[in-house]
């Protein structure tokens, strides 16, 4: 390193070491194949081939990225979807290598307040966060949200930040190659992609952070109060009149970096009154918390799913696929408010009883004197969970 900059890193990037960390990694993850087909088990039945033939090409230069795979998944709680892009198995093993190395040198500079996608950091720590500073008094909250923030970042000046601190050229045509790649829908449709970073590529939210950095730094340089999570991040204040110059502050960073903040997503809010704002799935309002809508209607839909009427599983088996789920979105929400784990819990065993009255021969969901033909205890024997008992063996163990 000289005078803060990287100049040899693309031979620790091809090490045969470093690649086959970052396939097992990737095999791990599992995913979709992308534009080219191979799926993660047949990568990883030919897993010595496979590095064998990256270590080479990258050596020589002969390596080159592969379009994205184009898909739309839909917005929770909207009609809209959103594009994800899904590279090759191949290039996601080399974007791993190349976070590999590259992470630590951007990781050890990044501000305190950004918890997205870094290491040892996430949304419980973001949320711990939001809540301290919250308790100080600092219910002034500029709720901010940039409009499609990783499919618009200029990729110059996104390359520009990355190159003050890695000068190594090979490994710059590496990144710069993966924004160039271009996206495909089908296998006759290529788009360039002349500007921002794929959802959905392995090294797009270190690049993602690596552009906000600067904001970060010049919110805590203006004495704010940020947490950033990726591009979600909230300002929480001590007066609507810091919140506007906070909001200003911002505004003018956003328009001067290429993006733009979302005009009806944006906004100044007092958490300590009715309205309140969401972060992480949460819903902060008068000093309480609790899951969003969209994170309600979420668990529903994922309940309705392993509980359709014409489901010929056990109810055991029903009970051990629903409590996968419970017990997953009882670990993330269980700093919520005490109301909300009865309406989970009266929702699932509704979702059984109806199955149970469709069995016997009985039309509409569970209801009235279903309630005492198939009482709360019977789903227990069944090895159902309960949010409220598991909100309780929480609060005992705290």
């Amino acid at each position: 390193m000289e005078g803060g900059k990287w100049f040899r890193l693309i031979d620790k990037v091809w090490s045969e070491k470093n690649l086959q960390s970052a396939l097992w990694k990737v095999v791990e993850n599992a995913g979709s194949p992308g534009v080219d087909g191979r799926s993660v088990e047949r990568v990883n039945q030919e897993s010595e081939e496979e590095i064998a033939i990256l270590h080479r090409q990258l050596r020589t230069d002969e390596y080159q990225a592969s379009p994205v795979k184009r898909v739309w998944i839909a917005k929770q709680g909207s009609h809209e979807k959103r594009p994800l892009g899904v590279p090759t198995v191949r290039d996601r093993i080399v974007q791993t290598a190349l976070r590999n190395v590259i992470e630590p040198i951007f990781e050890r500079d990044f501000a305190a307040q950004s918890y997205g996608f870094r290491p040892g950091r996430g949304c419980k720590d973001a949320l711990k966060r939001v809540e301290e500073l919250l308790k100080e008094s600092r219910v002034w909250v500029v709720d901010a949200d940039i409009k499609s923030y990783f499919d618009t970042i200029p990729q110059n000046a996104l390359m520009e930040r990355v190159g003050r601190r890695i000068a190594d050229g090979r490994v710059l045509g590496l990144i710069e190659g993966y924004l160039k790649a271009g996206v495909m829908e089908s296998i006759k449709e290529w788009e360039p992609s002349e500007e921002g970073t794929p959802q959905g590529a392995v090294i797009s939210p270190l690049l993602a952070n690596i552009y906000l950095d600067p904001l970060d730094w010049d919110m805590a340089g203006g004495g704010f109060e940020m947490v950033r999570y990726a591009d979600d991040f909230v300002v929480l204040c001590q007066s609507k009149e810091e919140a506007q110059k906070a909001l200003e502050k911002i505004a003018v960073f956003i328009e001067s970096n290429g993006l733009k903040l979302h005009p009806e997503k944006t906004r100044i809010v007092d958490a300590s009154q009715r309205g309140g704002f969401d972060f992480l799935g949460y819903h902060f309002e008068r000093g309480m918390k609790w899951p969003r809508k969209k994170s309600m209607d979420k668990i529903k839909d994922t309940i309705r799913s392993k509980t359709r009427r014409t489901s010929g599983e056990s109810m055991s088996k029903i009970c051990k696929e629903l409590n996968k789920t419970l017990v997953g979105w009882f670990g993330y929400f269980k700093y919520s408010k005490s109301n909300v784990f009865p309406v989970i819990d009266g929702y699932v065993r509704g979702r059984l009883r109806s199955i149970l009255r469709k069995r016997h021969g009985r039309k509409g969901r569970g209801r009235g004197s279903d309630h005492q033909r198939w009482p709360n205890r019977y789903f227990h024997e069944q090895g159902l969970k309960s949010l409220v008992q598991l909100r309780s063996a929480y609060i005992q163990s705290s």
